[in-house]
Parts: structure tokens; C-alpha cells; sequence
């Protein structure tokens, strides 16, 4: 029992960064943009490809048709959390961050899959 507890105490001191990650096509260079709350997460988007339930539909049909190593997924830029703002919005700040993303990149049209 105390490595159960062990073990859930290093989970819940473990930080949880929030940031905005693309997966690229090394194929055809299209990119997909996204952001989360927890960057953990990619491994739950890279399972979702894998198990072909991923919710955006261009992007699995080619993970499906070009195959998972003909993808790479990067972290583009870690959420900074302003400690000094007592009214910072993380979900904002996210959502600002995937924007700035978005604009510098252009993943839209033959691009990407926005």
C-alpha cells in the first residue's frame, strides 16, 4: 500500500505545463496546430491516431495513409504563467498563444489541416 501511495503523491507534485504542440506531415509538409492545458496529453493524441479515432478527420486519414513515421509531433512553445497577475486566465493565455502560433505558421489550405 505505500508505494500506491508513493506513487500518487509523485503524481499529484508532478507540474503540469500547459502549451501549443504541431504534428507535421514529413510528407506533404501540412501541419496541424493545437494547444492543451497539460502537454502530457500529446501522448493521448499520438494513441488516438494510432487507434484511428483521432476527431479531426484530414489529419487521420493521412496518418492512416502515409503511416505514423511519416509524422513528427514538436512542442512549439511552453505556457508562461504570470504568478504575479492574480486575474491570469490560462485558458485565454492558451488560447492567445495558439493564435500567435497559428498567424507565424499559416497551416491553413495546402499548408495544413486548419
Amino acid at each position: 500500500m505505500n508505494r500506491k501511495k508513493e506513487l500518487k503523491q509523485q503524481y499529484q507534485e508532478v507540474e503540469i505545463i500547459a502549451g501549443v504542440y504541431q504534428i507535421k506531415n514529413n510528407e506533404n509538409g501540412k501541419v496541424f496546430i493545437a494547444s492543451t492545458p497539460n502537454l502530457k496529453t500529446i501522448n493521448g493524441v499520438k494513441f488516438s491516431l494510432e487507434n484511428n479515432v483521432f476527431n479531426h478527420k484530414e489529419l487521420q486519414q493521412d496518418w492512416n495513409h502515409f503511416g505514423k513515421n511519416a509524422f513528427s509531433i514538436e512542442i512549439l512553445e511552453k505556457l508562461k504563467k504570470d504568478e504575479s497577475d492574480p486575474y491570469f486566465n490560462m485558458k485565454e493565455a492558451l488560447k492567445e498563444l495558439e493564435e500567435k502560433w497559428l498567424e507565424k505558421l499559416q497551416p491553413f489550405g495546402e499548408n495544413g489541416y486548419h
